[in-house]
């Protein structure tokens, strides 16, 4: 047997197993690193985070992402030889918390990478007949592998779309797995660049499980801060859009999209939500000339009224639901009142209150992904309804 295999299989016997966890969002403004203890698979998953670390990206980094990010036109050699530099910057981050944790790359069994999304084309926005659902992430596998002698598993939404998903949201696998509770009704509410909830039901039924995406996060706010204030990547403790006032007719404008009316579940991205898109709610909106504080107000009250428009189109009112929030839009101040404000009576924690750092969420829900590819059986994630296909995801890339 190949030593390779051989060893896949042992890992795949253990009765725990060390596992990173990667994530690298939208937001482009770091590599998430979850170290994460495994026991059991399914339902019957233990997970621990045992270390957690954000690795923020250099300008440099960020310059050569931005080059090709969310763009309909790019430089194909360029798209070429990022997706292998991204994978050894990633590697490098790796080995540099590894040393930082006092472990050795030989103590990790598996590596879940993310990578870096450049595009996300969901039939819905791109509208070419002959084409379905796609996506792209860049980072590749083969060289994480490499670079840090692990194991890696990567390019895990491309399964979605291949059993006619739409690549995102995932995150509906591993909030049904590690966040379900009996008896009690929650909503794991994420508010990256793009935000996304799913409902997960307290009768356990995975047929229930829902998941989507509710139109922009944070993305816009953190465009538009990047383009007004060079060196800030975010509006820090809503410290721009708290001075301002919200504009009625370009709040308007902004929920005027077909995105808002399509059924759930549904995704998006930057691809959509842009400058380009806010320029445009500008002009038919008549608020030329409004000001950047008023604009980030309108900006903040857009994510928060999208994001509770689309929780109370799956549950009524929100009542009887537990709430739990991740992502960095719940750093937000004044995103976090007005979404409080228009779920009257909700309660709101962090997925703290369930033993797992909010930021370090969606890094810890892919190395579960590869926990599952790996070790685990036939789940059942339900008949495939809702957008949530009935597969295990994640390509294996050996280290030699």
């Amino acid at each position: 047997m190949n030593t390779n295999i051989s060893r896949l299989y042992e890992i795949s016997r253990k009765a725990e197993r060390l596992v990173i966890g990667l994530m690298s969002g939208t937001s482009v403004d770091g590599l998430d690193v979850a170290l994460c203890r495994f026991s059991g698979t399914g339902m019957d998953s233990r997970i621990e985070l045992v270390a957690f670390e954000t690795v923020p990206y250099g300008e440099e980094y960020k310059g050569e992402i931005s080059s090709v990010f969310s763009k309909r036109n790019v430089d194909l050699e360029k798209v070429c030889l990022l997706n292998g530099w991204v994978a050894q910057k990633h590697a490098a981050m790796i080995l540099q918390c590894l040393q930082k944790w006092g472990k050795k790359p030989a103590e990790i069994d598996l590596i879940a990478s993310h990578g870096q999304t450049i595009f996300h084309a969901p039939k819905s926005l791109h509208k070419h007949a002959k084409f379905s659902n796609a996506t792209l992430q860049i980072g590749d596998g083969d060289h994480m592998a490499v670079e840090t002698g692990i194991i890696t598993l990567s390019d895990f939404r491309q399964k979605h779309v291949a059993a006619g998903g739409e690549g995102a949201p995932l995150a509906a696998y591993g909030d049904f797995l590690i966040f379900s509770k009996k008896n009690e009704d929650r909503i794991m509410l994420n508010i990256g660049g793009i935000a996304n909830f799913t409902y997960l039901p307290g009768n356990l039924n995975a047929d229930e499980v829902f998941c989507s995406d509710t139109g922009s996060g944070n993305t816009l706010m953190d465009a538009f801060t990047q383009k007004h204030y060079p060196g800030q990547y975010f509006d820090e403790n809503s410290a721009i859009a708290s001075k301002g006032t919200v504009h009625p007719a370009l709040l308007h404008a902004l929920k005027d999209h077909p995105f808002f009316q399509q059924p759930f579940p549904k995704t998006t991205g930057p691809e959509l939500f842009n400058i380009a898109y806010l320029d445009k709610a500008i002009e038919r909106s008549g608020a030329t000339g409004i000001s950047i504080e008023d604009t980030m107000a309108t900006l903040n009250r857009f994510s928060a009224e999208t994001i509770t428009e689309a929780i109370k189109a799956v549950t009524r009112d929100g009542s009887g639901f537990h709430f739990y929030v991740s992502g960095g839009g719940m750093h937000n101040p004044l995103l976090m009142k007005n979404i409080t404000e228009l779920l009257p009576g909700c309660t709101f924690k962090s997925t703290r209150e369930l033993h797992i750092n909010p930021d370090a969420k969606e890094a810890v829900l892919f190395a579960v992904l590869a926990n599952e590819a790996v070790c685990g059986g036939a789940i059942n994630f339900g008949k495939g309804r809702n957008g949530i296909p009935n597969v295990s995801m994640g390509k294996v890339s050996f280290p030699g």
